[in-house]
């Protein structure tokens, strides 16, 4: 099997599609001096990106796209790529010894499988960061962002090689454990914006003015201590054994913000088990805490 050389003469690349992603990488590899040949733009604001992003560049439909490419980036939803991928090799556009990557992050190699049984070259190129939409901070922040790379060994390099060039660091993430990967970004990235915005709409119901400037150095220094500290960052009533504020925090939630109990009660006993585990809360403020926990409702109705 021959494998692609990313010495000069470069890579001539197809992008499906142009969305918040495929957008802002297809223009990291231009960047980087690869040829855009081809691009997939079908809603009007894909339509606007690729003008942006990838300028001059052709939007034709995923088998012309394929057709013309020796790098073809499939930049979509999870759950649209294992369809894509199979249309895409039913269609006979792939060839022995393009490269195929995708940027999903739940995503491995066995989603490629179709493409593979054509010859194709297989890897899963994920940036670990947050696309907003705005093309110049997004291609920005893809500079020095973490990559989670799989690919079979032999073209381990190849992968690594992309990321760099796109701006990225590459991270190898073993095949399988993709899943428990995207799970752990999803639950740390996703599920920290529906908990700041949640606290900004509490700060709010108590009239505080710029409850965003409020809680900005303390989500800020809590995020830096928990990188660097871990579970000995944590500060709070929880990890103090404080059931009666505890208490008193859910009485209040519960009317003036009751879709945020059920993510307090979840993450209140979180924290409690693993203060518990690490010495830090003793087993009698954990009985008294997670007594005042286990009267309020998991739901809300």
């Amino acid at each position: 099997m021959t494998f692609p050389d990313l010495a000069r003469p470069r890579l001539a690349v197809g992008v499906i599609s142009a969305g918040k992603v495929g957008s802002v990488l297809g223009a990291a590899l231009a960047r980087a001096g690869h040829d855009v040949v081809a691009v997939t733009a079908v809603s009007e604001a894909s339509r606007r990106r690729a003008a942006t992003a990838l300028p001059d560049v052709a939007v034709l439909d995923p088998t012309a796209v394929a057709e013309r490419c020796s790098l073809l980036l499939l930049a979509v939803p999870d759950d649209e790529l294992p369809g894509l991928v199979s249309g895409l090799a039913v269609s006979g556009a792939l060839n022995p010894g393009q490269l195929i990557a995708h940027t999903s992050g739940r995503h491995g190699l066995a989603v490629l499988e179709p493409a593979v049984r054509r010859g194709a070259l297989p890897l899963a190129l994920h940036p670990a960061m947050t696309f907003a939409g705005d093309f110049g901070s997004d291609l920005a922040r893809v500079g020095g962002a973490p990559f989670g790379v799989t690919a079979p060994e032999p073209l381990r390099a190849v992968a690594e090689v992309l990321a760099v060039e796109m701006g990225g660091e590459p991270t190898w993430v073993p095949d399988e454990a993709r899943p428990l990967y995207h799970a752990a970004l999803a639950h740390g990235a996703n599920h920290l914006i529906t908990l700041v915005c949640q606290a900004v709409d509490a700060l709010a119901a108590a009239g505080i003015d710029h409850p965003d400037r409020v809680l900005a150095p303390l989500l800020s220094a809590a995020l830096d201590n928990a990188l660097r500290r871990g579970d000995a960052a944590t500060t709070g009533p929880v990890v103090r054994g404080d059931a009666d504020t505890v208490g008193a925090h859910l009485d209040v939630l519960s009317h003036a913000s009751p879709e945020a109990v059920p993510a307090y009660l979840a993450l209140a006993r979180a924290t409690a088990d693993r203060a518990l585990g690490s010495g830090r809360l003793s087993t009698d403020a954990a009985t008294r805490l997670l007594g005042v926990l286990g009267t309020r409702p998991r739901t809300t109705s």
